[in-house]
């Protein structure tokens, strides 16, 4: 404003000191007028000089508003924009000096050189942050100096940087190139919902509306459990309680459901300390089936619904009103209470590989991927559920962490650990094939079959930026249809808990279909 003044004094004294006292009066007023309009106009927004330990600096001096006249909702958009640019920042310096490896299996060696010793490996995929570099005489890098992750050897070493690419793109098939793997601005905790180790067990719709929901919190009493995941709509379409949702959608998921009084059933729950998982079934729902038959997997030749063994039918994972019609109900979960919503069957049908993709009709009327299908179901949901204060949680199968596609069914692992806050790999050591791992039958191997998995799944998070916590399903029945099967009991539970703790990982979900657990391997 000074300097301003200062202008418009010399101004002012060229037109007196020219015209004497007969320049126009009019002229000057006319400026001055000119002048404040200006400043109003351009929002106050003046230079000024500041003087910082003797050195002049210019400022910007907005006059808009006061912090104190800031609404609580406008100063805490405020903060969380602030808290995002900063998250952004953190995330853009990580991603500075970082390749990927391009070879199934690079050797890592103690100098830039062919010759030098070999000290350890890293696999494709695998981000490696860069500290040095060895150039040759056209200025192409040869060799790159890393960090990397061995227990033997030291964690720097070298590696041929013609196995290696910059951007993670460049290593996805065609059918994997639309994913999206950039950084996700996912919530450290909600406010009210505090982030739980979870060691839980799963609860099915008649065991919640029973006496043996009393027995299964005795027993998180007793032992480490402190979580159920809930049935809030299974296999068969059915619903825990009645919903708003069921009503709308015209299906007859409500027919059953067996909790009246769904407040008083979760004040039990969280009277008694237990986290709360809402299950949501998502593609396996032969309620809605019947009431947007259209919808359906259908053979293209005969036009019949497609169903597995169990006979029931799938619907399309690309149907946009079964996703509302999921989320819908997780909504009316999450306002009731729950803390975190579950989506299983959360894929397309097992179909061969992928093989039975020609006999079958999927509505995919908008042309996706399988697995960008699946990954924008579940950024839908995140976004729907994330201002309801809830995690977001999905099922996959356990080999999905350790084959390089999405096994025909839509779940590719670093689009679903992008995208929600925990992933939960189904690692029952009876569900892996004769000779997987290098394992005779993986049933009786319950500690290497988890092992070799979690290692896997690990590995796979390193992938991405942003990845979600790894919480698998472990088994905790018998398999008597594995031909060399193990009986079930304190010891085999305890080895695949080992397992995961050997590797870090705190948190798992127990699995058994009747709700029955081995109380004496959870103390």
């Amino acid at each position: 404003m000074q300097s301003l003044n200062f202008i418009l004094f010399l101004f002012g004294y060229k037109i007196l000191g020219r015209g004497g006292l007969m320049v126009k009066k009019g002229i000057a007023v006319f400026l001055i007028v000119l002048v404040f309009l200006s400043i109003a106009l351009a929002g106050c927004s003046i230079k000024t000089t500041a003087s910082i330990d003797g050195q002049e600096k210019d400022e910007s001096v907005t006059v808009i508003d006061s912090e104190e006249n800031k609404t609580e909702d406008e100063k805490a958009k405020d903060e969380k924009e602030q808290d995002d640019l900063e998250k952004n920042k953190q995330i853009s310096e990580k991603s500075e000096n970082i390749v990927y490896i391009s070879a199934s299996k690079l050797n890592v060696r103690a100098e830039g050189s062919k010759d030098a010793k070999i000290i350890g490996s890293v696999v494709k995929g695998l981000p490696v942050k860069v500290l040095d570099k060895l150039t040759n005489e056209a200025g192409e890098v040869t060799w790159y100096k890393i960090e990397f992750e061995n227990e033997k050897f030291n964690n720097e070493g070298w590696i041929s940087a013609k196995y290696t690419v910059a951007d993670r793109m460049e290593l996805l098939g065609e059918a994997y190139r639309d994913l999206d793997l950039s950084p996700q601005a996912k919530v450290e905790e909600y406010e009210g919902n505090p982030r739980v180790k979870v060691k839980g067990v799963y609860v099915t719709i008649h065991s919640a509306s029973n006496s043996r929901l009393d027995k299964l919190i005795e027993m998180a009493k007793e032992t480490d459990i402190n979580a159920f995941v809930i049935d809030v709509k299974d296999d068969n379409g059915n619903v825990l309680f009645p919903t708003k949702t069921a009503e709308k959608f015209g299906t007859t998921a409500n027919n059953k459901a067996p909790i009246k009084n769904i407040e008083a059933f979760m004040k039990k729950l969280k009277e008694n300390n237990i986290y709360a998982i809402a299950r949501i079934v998502s593609f396996k729902d032969p309620k809605y089936a019947r009431a947007y038959p259209d919808k359906a997997i259908t053979y293209k030749k005969s036009g019949k619904p497609f169903t597995n063994r169990d006979g029931i039918i799938w619907v399309s994972p690309h149907d946009r009103n079964l996703w509302e019609y999921n989320i819908s109900i997780a909504k009316e979960a999450a306002e009731v209470g729950f803390n975190e919503i579950q989506f299983d069957y959360v894929r397309f049908p097992a179909s061969n590989g992928g093989k039975m993709d020609k006999y079958l009709d999927y509505k995919n009327t908008l042309g996706e991927s399988k697995p960008l299908t699946i990954q924008r179901y579940l950024k839908y949901a995140r976004e729907e559920l994330s201002p309801l204060k809830v995690y977001i949680s999905a099922d996959i199968y356990g080999l999905v962490g350790s084959v390089a596609d999405d096994m025909g069914i839509g779940q590719y692992w670093e689009a679903i650990s992008n995208i929600v806050d925990y992933v939960c790999p189904m690692m029952y050591p009876s569900h892996y094939g004769n000779g997987v791992y290098g394992l005779s039958v993986p049933d009786a191997y319950p500690y290497e079959t988890i092992d070799r998995g979690i290692k896997d799944a690990l590995m796979r998070n390193k992938n991405i930026e942003t990845p979600a916590i790894i919480r698998p399903w472990i088994q905790d029945f018998t398999a008597t249809w594995v031909k060399g099967h193990v009986k079930y009991g304190i010891k085999e539970v305890k080895a695949q808990i080992r397992a995961l703790e050997d590797n870090g990982v705190s948190e798992f979900l127990l699995w058994n279909p009747a709700n029955r657990y081995t109380e004496g391997a959870l103390k």
